[in-house]
C-alpha cells in the first residue's frame, strides 16, 4: 500500500527525494546535482515538506480538501492555503 503522503507527490518530487536520499541527506550535494545554490535546494525541500504535511492532514470537509488539492497542484501557494483553511475553520467553529 502506498502511503497517502506519497500519493500527492509528482514525479519531480519523488526524483528530488530519491536524489536527496542517495546524497545521504546532504543539501549541498543535491545543489551540486541540480547545479543550483544551496538556498534554492533548501526552498525546494521546504515546499516539499509543506506538500507532505498538507497531504497527511486528512479532512472530510469538501472545502478544506479543495484548498489542499489546489495547493498540491501549485494553483495556490501554501501560505494562502493555510490562511484560507484557518479562517474557514474559525467561521465553521462560530456556527
Amino acid at each position: 500500500m502506498i502511503p497517502k503522503w506519497i500519493e500527492g507527490l509528482n514525479d519531480e518530487d519523488l526524483n528530488f527525494i530519491k536524489k536527496f536520499i542517495l546524497a545521504s541527506g546532504s543539501l549541498k550535494e543535491v545543489a551540486k546535482l541540480y547545479n543550483v545554490t544551496y538556498p534554492t535546494v533548501r526552498l525546494r525541500l521546504d515546499k516539499l515538506i509543506e506538500k507532505i504535511q498538507i497531504n497527511e492532514s486528512n479532512s472530510a470537509d469538501p472545502y478544506v480538501s479543495l484548498v489542499k488539492q489546489l495547493a498540491l497542484q501549485d494553483k495556490l501557494d501554501f501560505d494562502t492555503a493555510k490562511i484560507l483553511i484557518s479562517e474557514y475553520k474559525k467561521i465553521e467553529k462560530e456556527k
